[in-house]
């Protein structure tokens, strides 16, 4: 499944989209040992990454036309991210402009590693003639 525009960071990191629809989104990751931290666990970051993405593609998935930009993130970490991750999205509200959502990663035997909720702003996307993609502003 696609993301529907490419996403060089995500590419980088490996990420598999598996569900994406009404709402809801899923996500597929296999951290690499260079995505590790020093106790080779998935590094935070690469956590926050899945779940800003997670977030975004279930806030995108009632309007695949449009782009999301993340406003606010807030995470909790509640176990080492270890084998492969799964991370779970919920677009929770929608107003004509910005998207509530939720996402839960976790590991292979279920468990919730980590948790966030986010507010993203739905933005048009379009090309400026000549220069490529226009700037992206959030006011």
């Amino acid at each position: 499944m696609s993301f529907g525009v490419e996403i060089p960071f995500v590419t980088l990191l490996g990420f598999d989209l598996t569900h994406f629809e009404g709402g809801h989104s899923e996500i597929v990751y296999a951290p690499r040992p260079e995505h590790m931290n020093s106790f080779q666990v998935a590094h935070g970051g690469s956590i926050m990454t899945l779940l800003d993405v997670t977030m975004a593609t279930a806030a995108r998935s009632v309007a695949p036309d449009m782009g999301v930009v993340t406003i606010e993130m807030k995470t909790s970490f509640m176990r080492p991210g270890t084998g492969r991750l799964t991370g779970k999205g919920r677009l929770m509200h929608r107003t004509r402009s910005m998207a509530f959502t939720e996402a839960t990663v976790y590991n292979e035997a279920g468990e919730a590693c980590a948790h966030s909720t986010g507010t993203f702003k739905y933005v048009k996307r379009t090309e400026t003639p000549g220069q490529g993609p226009a700037a992206v502003s959030t006011d």
